[in-house]
């Protein structure tokens, strides 16, 4: 199967699995605060990393049908929320290949380290990056 390697997130807050650690999203990802998983408040974000998902299972939900995969982390193999897959309804489609990571499963580390504070690649003026080169 080969080695797998974790991916490791910067941003202004990182979202760990409560149990080991393990980077799963970053603060800017968040799509939604306004979400209730099986443990209370969980969120919508557009992406997850160093995640599995389980097998697709139709489940009925507040908002209608979902095709839906429990999400585990990759390190401790503990389930963190869920992946839509397909929504049956119109108007809940824009859930489709998101991610909801519950609230009580996750904790939020702030950015920290000597980089913070330091403006990223992508926030410096062009005529700065060729004057660094």
């Amino acid at each position: 199967m080969g080695r797998q390697f974790r991916v490791y997130l910067a941003g202004e807050s990182v979202f760990v699995c409560k149990q080991c650690g393990n980077h799963l999203t970053v603060k800017e990802g968040i799509l939604s605060n306004q979400f209730t998983g099986q443990h209370g408040k969980a969120m919508l974000v557009h992406h997850a990393v160093n995640v599995y998902t389980g097998e697709p299972d139709d489940r009925e939900m507040r908002t209608g049908k979902h095709t839906v995969r429990d999400v585990f982390c990759k390190v401790c193999h503990t389930c963190v929320g869920w992946k839509y897959d397909y929504a049956f309804e119109p108007e809940q489609k824009y859930k489709e290949g998101r991610y909801i990571l519950e609230r009580a499963l996750v904790v939020e580390k702030p950015e920290t380290g000597p980089d913070r504070g330091k403006p990223r690649i992508d926030e410096l003026p062009v005529r700065e990056l060729t004057a660094r080169v």
